[in-house]
């Protein structure tokens, strides 16, 4: 089908956040029982935070499996417009994957090092491509092709 190249990425980055889901769950469980901590008395404590009770690079895995829930929602919706008005194959695929291969590599600089700077440049060059495929959508969508 026309335009339908753009759902690989797509189900590729979904497929990836729920690595991460993985991720997170598999190092944040045993660091919460070695913490002793009761899930539900955080729940009654305003002031409790996994951020001050569990080691940083515990939650690093989490701070990244939310953030694959920020930004990459737009990904999802211009990527669906752009399957749905024939528009999703070629460059805009292409694209796509390369928004998906920056993220990826976000997310695993933020689990590991987490190296701000590095995060910062990979996210500001996959906003830049999420970017393109916004104005291409744009452009489809208001008849300015």
């Amino acid at each position: 089908m026309i335009g339908m190249a753009i759902l690989q990425p797509l189900v590729a980055l979904m497929a990836w956040t729920m690595v991460m889901w993985l991720w997170m769950y598999v190092t944040r469980i045993p660091a919460m029982s070695r913490a002793k901590i009761d899930p539900d008395q955080m729940t009654r404590d305003p002031d409790a935070s996994l951020d001050r009770s569990l080691p940083p690079e515990v939650q690093w895995k989490a701070h990244n499996y939310n953030h694959l829930h920020e930004a990459p929602t737009v990904f999802y919706a211009v990527g669906l417009v752009l399957a749905i008005i024939g528009q999703g194959d070629g460059t805009n695929a292409l694209l796509a994957w390369i928004y998906v291969g920056l993220r990826v590599i976000h997310s695993l600089v933020q689990a590991t090092a987490n190296k701000v700077m590095v995060r910062f440049v990979l996210f500001a060059l996959s906003s830049l491509v999420l970017i393109a495929l916004i104005l291409h959508a744009a452009m489809a969508v208001f008849e300015f092709v």
